[in-house]
């Protein structure tokens, strides 16, 4: 009598693995497939089939839950645009801009110089940037419990005249005998920057004639006070009307130390 050969022998098990295989990746496609969806959905509120289909892929969202509907709508940075007749009447300060500046003294004096540390000064700054912050203000992009409502009640025209009129103005003097001595690494931050945080120099947009974005402000000869609190509501979000998040990402990586020690160089350093 011969022997069965190996491969006779061996002919049943293979069967019967292939049998187990076939039946385990049955079970488990009808059990993730069908049945876990079917039990998932209807913890969720759906049908079998929307279930099921979300399971395979056919249909968007998970079938262990209802998706979240959201009816957000994306807001822009700015509702400002620049444009060449823009920028030329923002040049030219008429009589229109004094009368509606008398709105603005309660708050930020009568020339543009601010009794309130809080409230930023406006002789001398940019009229490209005040443009920009009234308008930012009417429009709810930037928001503040006074502003808002004045900026609101008034005409493009009007924001115009007075931006040009506050930026012919002269600005704060400040007294050379009050100047403090800064620390070498506050120094460095608004010359060089840091490039190992990823932080470039203040004055690559803020110093005089740096040819940074169009509308930055002018921070030289502002108060303390109102630098310090701009920069943490940078810092925190609470204000979001910087273009590409310019400075949301710079205040970010500031230190509380760092923003106190900025604010009171640009209010007290005659050179910048």
């Amino acid at each position: 009598m011969r022997p069965a050969q190996p491969e006779v022998l061996d002919r049943p098990w293979r069967l019967w693995a292939s049998v187990i295989i076939i039946g385990v990746l049955a079970f488990s496609g009808v059990f993730g497939f069908l049945l876990l969806p079917i039990v998932q959905g209807y913890g969720a509120g759906l049908d079998p089939f929307t279930a099921i289909c979300r399971a395979i892929g056919t249909a968007p969202g998970s079938p262990a839950m209802r998706q979240p509907t959201s009816r957000a709508v994306a807001h822009p940075a700015t509702q400002v645009a620049w444009s060449t007749a823009l920028l030329t009447t923002l040049s030219r300060p008429t009589t229109a801009g004094t009368e509606v500046a008398q709105v603005c003294t309660a708050c930020h004096g009568e020339r543009g110089i601010a009794s309130d540390p809080q409230n930023p000064n406006l002789a001398g700054q940019s009229a490209i940037a005040i443009y920009k912050q009234l308008h930012d203000y009417k429009s709810g992009t930037r928001v503040h419990e006074v502003m808002t409502g004045i900026a609101q009640g008034l005409e493009d025209q009007q924001i115009v005249d007075v931006a040009a009129h506050f930026a012919a103005s002269a600005r704060l003097e400040l007294d050379p005998t009050t100047a403090e001595v800064m620390d070498e690494d506050i120094v460095r931050l608004v010359e060089r920057g840091d490039p190992a945080r990823g932080l470039p120099a203040c004055n690559s947009c803020h110093g005089f004639n740096a040819g940074g974005p169009i509308e930055t402000p002018t921070v030289s000869h502002q108060n303390r006070d109102y630098l310090a609190r701009q920069l943490h509501a940078f810092k925190d979000g609470g204000r979001r009307n910087d273009i590409y998040t310019r400075m949301r990402s710079v205040a970010a990586k500031l230190t509380d130390r760092e923003i106190d020690k900025l604010a009171n160089f640009y209010a007290t350093t005659l050179s910048y």
